[in-house]
């Protein structure tokens, strides 16, 4: 009976030890890396994080990928801030954002955006770029205001027609993925998944991945996938994303986003396609180029590039082709800004 009771305080003294360490690194994390950008208050409380470069019309307006941050665009950013203004930001439960306070839908995430530009003084015209679920939410926007929308730059889009419930196949992935998000709430919210992410950015990245590996094979093989895109952006910013990937709240974000997939599919299937605004879309090589009807059905004017030597994260794969297209779209649409100014 002693021996049971010393077992129960030595781990209830472990957890509250972890539970600490976590607090305490959370909030030296904020003070760290979050001071470059600002908070601007939206709808029901909640609070979005924007990082802002550059100057010059038209804004140019980045949204991530369902799991990513404002640091995913970084390189992407500076380019564009050198002759342009360059906007990133953190959707609701992501990054140093608020948690989710509604479905994570394109249409919500959009009407958020909305509300953030108005209220911290960002005036349209803006050029949209979105990396795949981050290309439905731009997509929407543009539907939702296309008076504020010069051009959009869709990088490898989610392609709705792959995913529940127009394609039932892949619901095995979406329960995978609430599977793992669940085993890595507690993880991160002890201090554990803090540990492991220490580790995972320094030279005993080795052993993280061990310890990850041994919980099962797929938790191994979506660390090692996530540590190889991350690599390919600029160091600078691998601290703060290691500040993001320890935060119990990342991953209550990024389960709210896998659980709206299907809502968001059946949302963005009934839309209408985008009228009158350029759009191009960047298609990687190792995918299938996009129908002649999926693009039309994206938008009346939309225009096809293929990223030969890229996979899904095209930005990082090929950063200047992403930069090029960008730049392109903000030549293209210099002249009918000025004009309507």
């Amino acid at each position: 009976m002693h021996a049971v009771l010393w077992i129960v305080a030595i781990a209830a003294v472990l957890l509250a030890t972890g539970v600490l360490y976590q607090w305490v690194g959370d909030w030296r994390d904020r003070r760290r890396y979050a001071g470059s950008g600002r908070w601007v208050p939206i709808a029901n409380g909640a609070k979005l994080y924007l990082f802002e470069l550059g100057m010059g019309e038209p804004t140019v307006l980045f949204e991530a990928g369902i799991g990513a941050t404002h640091l995913n665009w970084r390189a992407i950013q500076e380019a564009i801030a050198e002759s342009s203004g360059a906007v990133a930001y953190d959707r609701c439960g992501l990054g140093w954002s608020s948690r989710c306070r509604t479905a994570r839908t394109p249409g919500n995430v959009a009407t958020e955006l909305h509300q953030m530009l108005d209220r911290a003084g960002l005036k349209p015209p803006y050029i949209l770029v979105g990396h795949s679920f981050g290309g439905l939410v731009m997509r929407r926007y543009a539907l939702l205001y296309p008076g504020e929308v010069a051009g959009v730059v869709l990088i490898d889009p989610m392609r709705c027609d792959q995913w529940p419930p127009l394609d039932p196949t892949k619901q095995s992935q979406l329960d995978l993925g609430r599977r793992l998000i669940r085993f890595a709430m507690p993880v991160a919210s002890s201090g554990i998944a803090r540990l492991l992410v220490s580790l995972l950015f320094c030279r005993a990245s080795h052993v993280s991945d061990q310890i990850v590996g041994a919980t099962g094979a797929h938790k191994l093989h979506v660390l090692t996938r996530i540590k190889t895109e991350v690599r390919k952006m600029p160091r600078k910013v691998w601290p703060a994303v290691a500040a993001h990937w320890s935060r119990p709240g990342f991953y209550a974000g990024i389960r709210s986003h896998i659980v709206s997939i299907p809502a968001t599919v059946t949302e963005m299937d009934a839309v209408p396609p985008i009228r009158e605004i350029p759009v191009t879309v960047l298609t990687p090589g190792n995918s299938d180029p996009l129908s002649q009807e999926q693009l039309e059905r994206i938008g009346e004017c939309t225009n096809q590039i293929i990223a030969e030597k890229s996979e899904h994260w095209i930005h990082l794969d090929e950063p200047d082709l992403v930069i090029e297209s960008i730049r392109a779209m903000v030549a293209a649409t210099v002249p009918e800004t000025i004009a309507a100014g």
